[in-house]
């Protein structure tokens, strides 16, 4: 499987575009702002003649959604997430101003909602669900056990963990989390985090200072 990233408006997140030999991808937080993105991320699917099966969200926070309608509007895909997190696209205005952003009428949908007991198929692969909240309430980490390799989301990063100062955000809850969910992986499992570098379940058990 291809794991493709960019890096995408001023919070520098990790929009990922998942592929394989089938041509089927899927896209995990679509989050670019600026119409170069969105050249960007829709030039590297039609050059590659990718087929979009899902647009999925690790959670909700606004800095993870930009994307989501231009998305909808070029491959008529719409986004799954956790529905503990539709608070925050309730509340989207109040997002975008807390953080000096004008939502200008944006505001994304969920077209479904998706939990750990669902699986995600695309071409060959298989992404199983992780719902570990903390960061946020519907925060989840898509896993594939083939391909030896996990999207964190906000949940776990190069070196430290979410941010649990927000709406909702729960430090203790997202620290047995992902040491019940997470840590329990096998050591090689790479990590791609929606912000920063990726890294692996192994160096994060022995060099994160948060465990």
């Amino acid at each position: 499987m291809k794991v493709k990233v960019f890096e995408f408006n001023p919070i520098a997140v990790n929009t990922y575009v998942l592929h394989d030999k089938t041509g089927e991808c899927v896209i995990v937080d679509p989050a670019c702002f600026y119409p170069d993105e969105e050249r960007a991320l829709f030039n590297y699917i039609v050059d590659k003649k990718l087929v979009v099966k899902h647009v999925l969200n690790t959670h909700l926070h606004f800095d993870h959604v930009f994307g989501v309608n231009f998305i909808k509007k070029q491959f008529d895909v719409d986004m799954q997430a956790h529905k503990d997190d539709q608070f925050l696209i309730d509340s989207f205005d109040e997002q975008m101003l807390m953080f000096g952003f004008s939502s200008n009428g944006y505001k994304p949908t969920v077209g479904k909602y998706i939990d750990e007991n669902d699986v995600i198929e695309f071409g060959n692969q298989k992404l199983s669900i992780m719902h570990v909240p903390g960061h946020s309430p519907g925060s989840i980490v898509f896993y594939n056990k083939e391909e030896n390799c996990v999207i964190s989301g906000d949940v776990l990063f190069n070196g430290s963990i979410g941010r649990t100062d927000l709406l909702q955000g729960n430090h203790n809850q997202l620290i047995e989390g992902i040491k019940t969910k997470l840590m329990v992986l096998p050591e090689k499992t790479i990590v791609y985090p929606g912000h920063g570098p990726a890294t692996s379940i192994g160096r994060e058990a022995k060099s994160n200072p948060f465990f």
